[in-house]
């Protein structure tokens, strides 16, 4: 088994017990369920197109930072110009909880993507319950079938949705709705980083989608790279939170842009 498997299948368990903890309707009664959510695609237009991420610990790397708050880092992320902020809430492999973003929610002004492993309806429900805007959809843990119908549920939750890709096969799972597509530098079966691969896929999207260049951006010179090949998003995470102020990292980042 992959790491990517053992994550899927220990996300089911999760999934199961939150079910029977907390019912559907129960999620549409709380609060933040009923907020209009933010469009990261218009503010990826809009402002930098960096979606800073709030990681803790990742599978490839251990531990990248443990000592640090949520909203610290978030409000740093928004004052210096971030156009979305990325919360990871998988707590097995990446250190993340919905706390996360529900610390965060009520004094943060720009768009947060709930980024985890999305493999079933009820984790919709959950998203927009806990204040996020955007979901994640990972081609590799989905079929093209599911990305479709899990994309129309979404927006009927007033979401956005980010695809996530790899390889040349996955773009099977692109269908006009998906708002924003994310090309992922790091293979996530080998951990392996390749950008010019990922300027190869990107290539083979149509013109107007709106691509996010996710993962294995580790020097400045690697942001320009990318930005030079026409991505307009950029998902960055350890580039920030592998200092021990990622809130100071990202605003000397934000003065070389």
């Amino acid at each position: 088994m992959t790491i990517l498997d053992t994550i899927i299948q220990r996300k089911k368990e999760e999934i199961a017990a939150a079910k029977s903890e907390t019912t559907v309707e129960q999620l549409k009664d709380t609060a933040f369920f009923k907020r209009n959510c933010l469009s990261l695609q218009q503010s990826v237009k809009n402002k930098s197109g960096i979606i800073a991420e709030f990681k803790r610990q990742s599978p490839s790397k251990g531990v990248i930072n443990n000592s640090v708050q949520p909203l610290d880092v978030a409000s740093a992320y928004e004052k210096f110009g971030a156009s979305g902020i990325s919360i990871l809430t998988d707590r097995d492999f990446f250190g993340g909880d919905f706390s996360d973003i529900l610390k965060v929610r009520n004094d943060i002004h720009i768009p947060i993507l709930r980024k985890d492993f999305m493999i079933d309806e009820y984790q919709f429900y959950e998203a927009k319950s806990i204040g996020a805007d955007v979901v994640l959809l990972i081609a590799s843990c989905l079929s093209p079938d599911q990305v479709q119908e899990f994309t129309e549920l979404a927006h009927e939750l007033g979401l956005e949705v980010l695809l996530e890709i790899h390889t040349e096969e996955e773009l099977k799972h692109f269908n006009s709705k998906i708002d924003l597509v994310g090309i992922n530098n790091r293979n996530l079966k080998d951990f392996k980083v390749d950008l010019q691969h990922s300027v190869q896929l990107k290539n083979l999207l149509p013109k107007e989608v709106l691509s996010v260049a996710e993962s294995g951006i580790y020097h400045i010179d690697d942001f320009f790279y990318v930005k030079e090949k026409g991505f307009d998003g950029f998902l960055m995470g350890e580039y920030f939170m592998k200092n021990a102020d990622p809130a100071q990292a990202f605003q000397e980042f934000s003065l070389q842009i």
